[in-house]
């Protein structure tokens, strides 16, 4: 999930008796918007069916929030740069609350749609915010390690809860009270925040990328969209083309535009870097495979296999288990020893082999033989991968730009989400199309041939999902050239925070 820092000198002395409760402040609005990307997946089947969504469109539920919120994360830390930390922090929450209420009381799936894309643009707010506020709360070095371990395993089982809590919440009240659960937490953070937490003034000279946003983001929701259009229209048709054409144009538009202006969003030398830039680049390709598997095995095991709620959120159990393990058990232990790559080249080569793996389900799978096994072998891949690649994309560079290169390895991730859910539902959706008109031939059989013709769509999308894995893990192998990271040798100011 989400993390920047801004790399200024903290202001507080770090000995606040409440600081730790302001730790509880911090963790519980990290909390929120971690678990909000996974909450609504458990609940997605039953949000479809009552507000009449088509199968095309249903990932807009998930690539909304993801899209803006990696769209806008480089722009939140400089707003908070600007208006100070606690404020943004404040704001953000009220958004993100007001946002969840409105998705919540959602009549139509438009307007799900805009209230899950306005909470992706608070949570670009909210996040960075409050990782800064974080970084000038705890100051004393073995202070700030425990208290950035405490976050960090806070927003780590975020995932897990998120699945956990949606299955509660949509077996025994109502799927909309996945959304509407952020209001009560928001607002006691909101009270905490008023109560507990410090900031410095924001920088009146710190200037906002404008246009760097809107061609940033506008490129990035051209491409998703136009993906997403490829399944109603075909791939040949011409405003899936137009759409596609224009978001590559619009982003080769905003790199030029980084050369020129004053306050790049993205300074273009963090990029230039040949580890960093593989970094990024396999941080994205991974999650196209890992967004694209949320979606497709929470309507595999609701619809197909007929689980529960609560069953499906349990079944996702051990995927975040496994993540936790690769990260923190095996990555955080051999990194000091061996390269990079090491560890990020065969983590790809499990995630995608448990991909291979689902490949071969059917109506009729089971899931402790033939599901749980590749579930935990792509949690652990994931895992392997995570932990490298956040350190070695944060790693040498100058305080000054700590911040916006944490920004930009989560960025990469939200987005590689946004453009894997799209691309792989549209795959899913077609092959599922074509397989059901090729053997539908009795109508008695109808439903039967659906489901079967459901399966083979997913199977179709995880084997161009295991394949992307592949390439994300050959990436990682070739531009990632760094050694080990030296003994001893103190990181600069930015840290990076698990992503589940």
């Amino acid at each position: 999930m989400s993390v920047t820092h801004t790399g200024e000198p903290p202001t507080e002395p770090g000995t606040d008796p409440r600081r730790w409760w302001g730790l509880v402040v911090i963790a519980l609005a990290q909390l929120m918007v971690v678990l909000d990307a996974t909450i609504v997946n458990i609940a997605l089947p039953s949000a479809q069916a009552d507000l009449g969504m088509s199968n095309g469109n249903r990932q807009w539920v998930i690539t909304a929030y993801t899209l803006a919120f990696g769209g806008l994360l480089l722009l939140g830390g400089r707003i908070a740069d600007l208006a100070g930390r606690k404020r943004t922090f404040v704001i953000g929450l009220i958004g993100f609350a007001v946002a969840s209420a409105i998705g919540g009381a959602a009549a139509t799936d438009g307007m799900l749609f805009a209230a899950r894309a306005l909470q992706g643009v608070f949570a670009a707010v909210l996040a960075p915010s409050a990782l800064s506020l974080l970084t000038t709360t705890f100051t004393d070095p073995r202070e700030r390690g425990k208290a950035f371990g405490i976050y960090g395993a806070l927003a780590g089982s975020g995932s897990a809860i998120g699945f956990i809590v949606g299955g509660l919440l949509t077996e025994y009240l109502n799927w909309r009270w996945c959304l509407y659960v952020n209001v009560p937490i928001a607002a006691v953070a909101v009270f905490g925040a008023f109560a507990l937490l410090h900031d410095r003034p924001g920088h009146a000279d710190a200037r906002l990328d404008v246009p760097g946003v809107l061609l940033g983001c506008g490129g990035l929701v051209a491409i998703v969209y136009g993906f997403s259009e490829a399944e109603p229209r075909g791939w040949s048709d011409p405003v899936v083309l137009a759409l596609l054409a224009g978001g590559v144009a619009l982003l080769a538009v905003f790199v030029w535009w980084q050369t020129q202006a004053k306050s790049p969003l993205l300074p273009l030398h963090i990029v230039r870097d040949r580890d960093r830039a593989g970094c990024f680049l396999t941080m994205g390709l991974a999650t196209i495979g890992m967004f694209g598997l949320f979606l497709f095995m929470t309507y595999y095991l609701q619809v197909i296999l007929a689980y529960s709620p609560v069953r499906t959120g349990l079944a996702f159990l051990p995927l975040t288990v496994a993540i936790i393990i690769g990260s923190t058990q095996i990555s955080a232990r051999l990194l000091p020893h061996v390269a990079p790559r090491a560890l990020m080249g065969p983590g790809m080569l499990l995630a995608a082999g448990g991909m291979l793996i689902l490949t071969r389900m059917t109506v009729h799978s089971s899931y402790t033989t033939e599901i749980l096994p590749a579930l935990l072998l792509m949690g652990l891949g994931m895992g392997l991968t995570f932990m490298p690649v956040f350190s070695t994309a944060t790693a040498g560079v100058a305080p000054r730009d700590s911040g916006v290169t944490s920004a930009t390895v989560n960025t990469s991730q939200q987005v590689g989400g946004s453009i894997g859910t799209a691309l792989l539902n549209t795959i899913a959706t077609t092959s599922a199309a074509s397989y059901v008109a090729a053997h539908l031939r009795d109508p008695a059989r109808r439903a039967q041939v659906v489901a079967e013709g459901t399966v083979h769509g997913y199977t179709v999308a995880l084997w161009w999902a295991a394949g992307v894995m592949l390439l994300a893990g050959l990436v990682a192998v070739l531009m990632v050239t760094a050694g080990p990271p030296k003994h001893g040798a103190r990181q600069e100011e930015a840290v990076p925070e698990p992503v589940v």
